[in-house]
């Protein structure tokens, strides 16, 4: 695997740290700035799920028709099968430098790539407008007021932790984790031991297709959304950390939280029936004994901010990316701190009008976004570990006249290929393609769109010289570390 390089733009360098406002955003991160431990993507990704969010996902299962056996089989199956993409993406960090959605330059071309990018920032937009609304509900339930006018005041934190950036998000992930992991573990095995539950619900004989894919697909969703963006909170990483590593801890600190808090979501969803998220967990809480349930709110409180401000700065990148797909941006503190207030009040203006049916909304957003980003995360995935094998140049990467031209035509075509094919399939409540109809409404539209883009993708480059484009790498990032060292400075910072 090449060694990265600074492409132009590294005349923004500092090394980030938390109380610092950090400068670098869609530019390379250079080896000199590199610092942090594998195993620090833990805390970030289980503090990134450790969330009401989360056990609200768990409620859809139950709520759809599942009984709890089915319920936890779909969550852990979809937790599994969703992280297994995320993980992979976070383990490219460390090796590139850079965020997640630049690097889809090579599989789609300089411009190309804006057409994914664009659903990718409404991804993010539309996850803030999800986990604003729940911050914004935690607060009304727990401390009086209304909702609306609370929501300002939730992404109002996020955004001052998005201002921070990297360190800042990684360290607060760190020292919240043991005060999560202690308040939750201690509300499971209560909720285990003190909850009777109906008859039948761990039946493994009362299966329904419907419900339980409905289940493993919004578990699988909501944990492939984070592929977009894991590795932006990956790139400081030395790429010495390794490709395993990465994987693993990413995978581990995803999989096993999004495991735990869906299934608790289930439990308690079997339990106490036909309330909202917020009402259902502090229902259950006051169950175990009186004012846990407040308290099982505010500890979960700050994971939704940590999960508001991944998506505001994530959002910021993506938003950066596709203007400087059409005009060179300079990477600033200051420009990527106008990005991250941009994505900011739009996200919030849109909270004013979420949909009141919020299991639906939420349970029909999730399944559309792994119809998006399957075909995508199959083709990246596929360019990097087996195509391009991680051979990359980071300075064509942002040359519009470079090596991987402005529109890459395997990547667009095996992208719409593996959409297309997953179009028959689809069923959501919107929309139930006629495949899915003769299937009773079973939606296998994910299993689709990911197996068609990605075999399409290893087709269509098969005629790749990757050879001569090797050559032609190591011709074009040729000292360009120096360079980046030479060009850093580090009174770019607006404080």
């Amino acid at each position: 695997m090449s060694r990265p390089a600074a492409p132009a733009g590294a005349e923004s360098a500092t090394k980030p740290s938390a109380g610092r406002v950090e400068v670098r955003s869609i530019d390379y991160v250079p080896l000199a700035e590199r610092h942090g431990k594998a195993w620090h993507l833990g805390p970030v990704w289980i503090m990134a799920t450790a969330t009401v969010a989360s056990v609200a996902i768990g409620l859809i299962g139950v709520a759809a028709g599942a009984n709890l056996f089915w319920s936890l089989a779909g969550i852990v199956l979809g937790s599994l099968f969703g992280t297994f993409f995320s993980a992979f993406h976070s383990a490219q960090g460390p090796q590139l430098g850079l965020p997640q959605m630049v690097q889809s330059r090579p599989q789609f071309g300089y411009r190309g790539a804006v057409l994914v990018w664009v659903f990718v920032l409404i991804s993010y937009i539309g996850y803030n407008v999800f986990a604003g609304a729940l911050g914004g509900d935690t607060l009304q339930n727990v401390v009086g007021g209304s909702s609306k006018a609370w929501a300002p005041v939730v992404v109002g934190a996020a955004l001052l932790l998005a201002v921070f950036g990297y360190d800042s998000i990684h360290r607060l992930s760190r020292w919240l984790l043991a005060l999560f992991l202690v308040a939750y573990a201690f509300f499971s095995v209560a909720a285990i031991t003190t909850f009777d539950l109906p008859d039948g619900a761990l039946d493994p004989g009362r299966f329904s297709w419907l419900p339980f894919l409905l289940q493993f697909a919004v578990s699988a969703g909501y944990l492939i959304s984070w592929a977009p963006y894991v590795s932006d909170y990956s790139r400081y990483l030395p790429p010495d950390v390794g490709v395993r590593s990465t994987f693993l801890w990413t995978y581990l600190g995803m999989a096993l939280s999004s495991i735990w808090l869906l299934s608790l979501g289930a439990l308690i969803a079997q339990a106490f029936t036909d309330l909202g998220p917020i009402e259902t967990i502090r229902t259950a809480g006051d169950a175990i004994f009186p004012g846990f349930g407040a308290t099982a709110l505010l500890v979960a409180l700050p994971g939704l901010i940590i999960v508001i401000a991944l998506n505001l700065y994530g959002a910021s990148l993506t938003l950066l990316a596709i203007v400087d797909s059409f005009k060179p941006v300079r990477p600033t503190a200051r420009v990527r701190l106008t990005a991250v207030l941009s994505v900011s009040v739009v996200g919030l203006a849109l909270q004013y009008a979420l949909p009141p049916d919020f299991l639906t909304a939420i349970g029909t957003f999730l399944v559309f976004l792994l119809y998006f980003f399957g075909p995508w995360t199959a083709i990246n995935l596929v360019d990097f570990f087996v195509v391009r094998k991680g051979h990359y140049s980071i300075r064509e990467i942002f040359n519009p006249h470079g090596m991987y031209g402005r529109w890459s035509r395997p990547g667009l075509a095996a992208y719409l290929i593996g959409f297309a094919a997953s179009v028959p399939f689809q069923s959501t409540a919107i929309y139930t393609g006629p495949i899915a109809k003769a299937l009773d409404g079973i939606d296998v539209a994910h299993f689709v769109g990911i197996a068609a883009s990605g075999i399409a993708y290893w087709f269509l480059t098969r005629s790749l010289d990757l050879e001569a484009e090797r050559d032609r790498i190591a011709e074009a990032d040729l000292g360009l570390e120096d360079l980046a060292k030479a060009h850093a400075n580090p009174n770019d910072s607006p404080q």
